[in-house]
């Protein structure tokens, strides 16, 4: 189907914003505010229902923030749940952390624990990200829960890179392992796997794109090169038998689209359990937005019906 409008929407207002010009970093500061009224504060939702608590506990390069989510009435199971951005950009706030963890506690009556891993910035780099994300797994799975419960690990983007290399380390290293993965536009291959023929050609008028040069600028800050980057880094590259279930959910209009299902296919191969959501209409990054727009809140069910 086509770009849902709200998207066509938004790439107007931007470019409607950004028209004055001047140097990038103002165009970046107009850009910023338009999108801040436009998609809307994460931190307003509506948490009717669920208790929010910040915590921090210790990793293996200090504290690790966790923002947790309990449904009122007990939970039934629980996700560790971790953003996107690129490996650099992110945090508790946004929606694809605070909004999309406020409705996996709604929609499924789970607890989940959204984990503010640190993020790479020219010093931080792989691995430190995945260590703190298995640390707060560790950490997460010694918590109280009913007997038999399932617990989920996933994320969205370069979030679901963390989640999978994270499931990846404790398959190899032991803990307690996944019923689930949960993943959500995953970012798990460098280089990025090509897009169809036919895709192509539908992705040729959007203007939000992941270039290859955009790709490995994510790479070489998060790695610090594009050579010889470990299997687990972006894990796609990595052996992924011997893990659990897996749910993949991926934005139609996204140039990573092409990372999902190479995944998928990946798993199928190796014999994990695996089942596709394709959001119709969606660009990458969707959980991002409101789950009043139906393919959201579509992908949020899709993730934790396992649940």
């Amino acid at each position: 189907m086509p770009v849902d409008e709200y998207f066509t929407k938004m790439a107007a207002g931007m470019e409607a914003a950004t028209a004055p010009g001047g140097t990038d970093e103002e165009k970046g500061a107009l850009a910023h505010a338009f999108l801040q009224e436009y998609i809307g504060d994460a931190l307003a939702w509506d948490a009717t229902g669920v208790a929010i608590e910040d915590i921090v506990i210790d990793g293996p390069h200090g504290p690790i923030p966790l923002r947790l989510y309990r449904p009122e009435g007990g939970a039934g199971g629980a996700i560790l749940w971790c953003h996107g951005g690129g490996f650099s950009h992110g945090d508790l706030d946004m929606h694809e952390a605070h909004v999309a963890s406020i409705e996996f506690a709604r929609r499924a009556g789970v607890a989940v624990a959204s984990v503010e891993y640190r993020l790479a910035d020219g010093t931080t780099r792989y691995p430190v990200p995945i260590d703190d994300v298995h640390a707060a797994w560790n950490w997460w799975c010694q918590q109280p829960l009913p007997e038999g419960a399932p617990i989920a690990i996933g994320g969205a983007s370069a979030g679901a890179a963390l989640a999978l290399a994270t499931a990846l380390r404790t398959r190899d290293t032991g803990g307690r392992a996944a019923d689930a993965l949960l993943l959500a536009y995953p970012f798990a291959h460098y280089p990025n796997p090509t897009l169809s023929p036919e895709m192509s050609v539908e992705m040729a008028a959007m203007p939000f794109r992941f270039t290859p040069e955009g790709v490995e600028g994510m790479v070489r800050n998060y790695v610090g090169r594009i050579s010889d980057v470990p299997a687990d880094a972006l894990p796609g590259a990595a052996r992924l038998d011997g893990l659990p279930p897996a749910r993949i959910a991926a934005s139609e209009y996204d140039d990573l689209r092409a990372s999902a299902d190479l995944l998928e296919r990946q798993l199928r191969e190796v014999g994990v359990p695996v089942e596709s959501y394709l959001a119709l209409g969606m660009t990458h990054g969707h959980l991002n937005h409101s789950p009043d727009l139906p393919e959201v809140g579509h992908t949020l069910d899709f993730l934790v019906k396992f649940l």
